[in-house]
């Protein structure tokens, strides 16, 4: 099980937001290249980034400081996503070193925009969903749709999506524990894999996932924790695989 550290980008710098709100985060670090480092260095097998700007502006905002980070570990995969609405923005990344690319509210709204692009970019492709109670987030989390999440991610998985991000809104930087049963019944629910985001605190949140990794959960993001230090992510990740998916 991949254990995957986040960095989330805000006018060039690393935060954390809480529950997805741009007026309530926290800098920890003004150089994002740098903290990708330090989590190389300490055995990350995969990087999850985030242009928050992008995510509301709906463009790349930091499409600079990724290409950067891409080329300066290109021995470990790069997902990010926030602003991606175009084909033009996947080829950018792709050509710059990205691995895959997180496609969120682009995908509720449009979903021939990623059966198009699971396609034309086959392998790369990754639709994040947001839920709470089951249902799909939307707007930067303002409205919860009508959605069932399951619904929408057995339709990306016959569009070709490599692999679904779940997020439980209601614990996403709240840093009050995965929601290991609803991130299970997603995977039960699909053959493609699911990456649990949202709520992880510490190492019992990654044994809980671990636990029922064989479900289809592949990994998990982590971010407020390891910056707060409630979890260790080198010794995290060495736990993360023990556990076979």
């Amino acid at each position: 099980m991949l254990l995957i550290p986040a960095i989330d980008l805000k006018d060039g710098k690393c935060v954390r937001l809480r529950q997805g709100r741009m007026d309530d985060d926290t800098v920890f670090s003004d150089n994002p290249v740098e903290v990708a480092g330090r989590w190389v260095k300490a055995g990350a097998r995969r990087i999850h980034l985030v242009d928050l700007d992008g995510a509301f502006a709906g463009k790349p905002k930091n499409a600079e400081l990724i290409n950067q980070i891409a080329k300066a570990y290109p021995d470990v995969p790069v997902q990010i996503g926030g602003g991606i609405r175009d084909e033009a923005t996947i080829q950018a990344y792709l050509d710059a070193g990205v691995q895959y690319v997180i496609i969120g509210s682009k995908a509720v709204s449009d979903p021939d925009f990623v059966r198009e692009m699971a396609q034309k970019f086959a392998g790369h492709v990754i639709v994040g969903l947001d839920a709470k109670d089951g249902k799909v987030a939307i707007d930067g989390w303002a409205t919860i749709s009508e959605h069932d999440v399951t619904d929408l991610a057995k339709e990306f998985e016959a569009h070709g999506v490599v692999s679904i991000i779940y997020t439980d809104i209601a614990r996403d930087g709240m840093m009050q524990g995965v929601n290991v049963e609803a991130t299970a019944r997603l995977a039960r629910a699909i053959s493609i894999p699911v990456i649990a985001s949202g709520g992880i605190t510490n190492m019992d949140d990654i044994t809980g996932l671990g636990a029922v990794a064989t479900d289809g959960i592949m990994g998990a993001i982590t971010g407020r924790a390891i910056y707060e230090g409630t979890l260790n992510f080198e010794e995290a990740e060495k736990i993360a695989q023990t556990f076979a998916v």
